[in-house]
């Protein structure tokens, strides 16, 4: 709420002639303004339904407009108030969507995480198989060595590598699924199609 002013020409006093002429910065006003005794009530925020601004005029007191101020700002009040409801319901939808994707995004990683165990197992297997064939040919050539030092070392030599391909092929351990490690948030960006990892506002 404020009260207008009016305005009329500002005719410039001795004073003010002789310090324009003597300090360049001095700006001798154009207007005077003077107190009116009318008011005039601004409503800002929210949605304006018929004005934003009432005042005093020759036809109409501020007096006269009080209802349809109290209106207005009762219709912004349940216009702001259908306008939270609105949004809280839309934040709810979309954090109800961001854990279904979340969810979605764990069961596709512990999938991606599977399959590349299964790789490495594959892998594994082919190199084991690929040891195995080379450990072959050594135990042939092994066994048509002399009897002494050398024959030792190469029989200890290929004891060593039988033990060790042994621990190395995955199929000779029986099958199972991985346990699957706790995702970061960085692991669940591939699988979320847009959304943030750290929440639905992110």
């Amino acid at each position: 709420m404020l009260q207008e002013q009016d305005r009329r020409d500002h005719t410039p006093t001795e004073k003010e002639l002789a310090e324009a002429k003597k300090y360049s910065w001095v700006r001798i006003p154009q207007f005077d303004y003077t107190s009116s005794g009318r008011l005039r009530i601004i409503l800002s925020g929210g949605q304006p339904h018929r004005a934003s601004e009432w005042a005093d005029t020759a036809d109409r007191t501020l007096e006269d407009q009080l209802a349809e101020i109290v209106q207005e700002v009762d219709l912004r009040g349940e216009a702001a108030e259908r306008k939270r409801l609105a949004d809280l319901e839309a934040a709810q939808q979309k954090r109800l969507r961001w854990e279904a994707a979340m969810q979605q995004a764990r069961i596709a990683y512990a999938e991606s995480y599977r399959v590349k165990h299964l790789e490495a197992q594959a892998e594994a297997w082919r190199h084991a198989t690929s040891l195995s064939e080379y450990l072959s040919a050594i135990r042939l050539q092994t066994e048509e060595l002399p009897a002494g030092q050398t024959k030792d070392h190469a029989e200890t030599w290929t004891r060593w590598a039988d033990a060790h391909l042994q621990r190395l092929n995955p199929v000779n351990t029986p099958p199972r699924l991985p346990k699957i490690p706790e995702p970061r948030p960085e692991d669940l960006k591939p699988f979320l199609h847009g959304w943030s990892p750290y929440g639905p506002s992110y």
